[in-house]
């Protein structure tokens, strides 16, 4: 039997991050455009249309009655509700290969910006150190095989579902296991 994190013992600790759920609709067409991808970029491990989601924050190993503190003073905040929508593809890459694949944002990446800010100062008062890299608002589509990276072939444009309403920010645990991370919900925080 499952328990929520609200039940786990104290001391318990999880794989935390923060990150912005997508609608169904969102997470169709990009799915499908990720499946095409994979046959023609093998060289990339392509996220599961079910992880799809925005990162505001990865927090890492943490008890988790820390990462339901941060929760909690969020959740009191009054984080205001925002648009976004799906932009172009780019890439991080190490020299002339490519590590990450990803899509970013043609609507909505000042407020995404904002709202990680926000986590981070809270991430801060509870004893995480503060990100050192610029936040860039983005969805990671894939990751390269090889640590060094992979070269990318040219991938089709990525689909643009339209914009949706973000009014929810979730705290969920990742699970790692053989087939790839699993992300279950520990919090759903309503933006307003």
């Amino acid at each position: 039997m499952e328990e929520s994190a609200h039940t786990q013992e104290v001391g318990t600790r999880v794989r935390a991050f923060f990150g912005l759920p997508l609608p169904d609709a969102q997470r169709a067409a990009l799915a499908e455009f990720l499946n095409g991808c994979a046959e023609s970029a093998p060289g990339f491990r392509w996220t599961p249309g079910s992880n799809l989601h925005l990162t505001i924050r990865f927090i890492g190993q943490a008890d988790v009655s820390v990462v339901e503190g941060i929760a909690d003073r969020l959740s009191v905040a009054s984080l205001p509700a925002f648009d976004v929508e799906l932009g172009e593809l780019g890439t991080f890459k190490r020299g002339r290969l490519v590590r990450v694949v990803w899509q970013g944002l043609a609507l909505g990446s000042q407020a995404v910006t904002a709202l990680a800010r926000q986590v981070d100062v809270e991430c801060a008062a509870a004893g995480f150190a503060t990100e050192k890299r610029p936040f860039q608002a983005h969805l990671t589509l894939a990751r390269s095989r090889a640590r060094e990276g992979a070269p990318l072939p040219m991938l089709p444009r990525p689909p643009r579902p339209g914009p949706w309403r973000v009014d929810e920010l979730v705290l969920y645990q990742s699970r790692l296991g053989r087939a790839g991370a699993v992300y279950e919900p520990l919090r759903v925080l309503k933006l307003e």
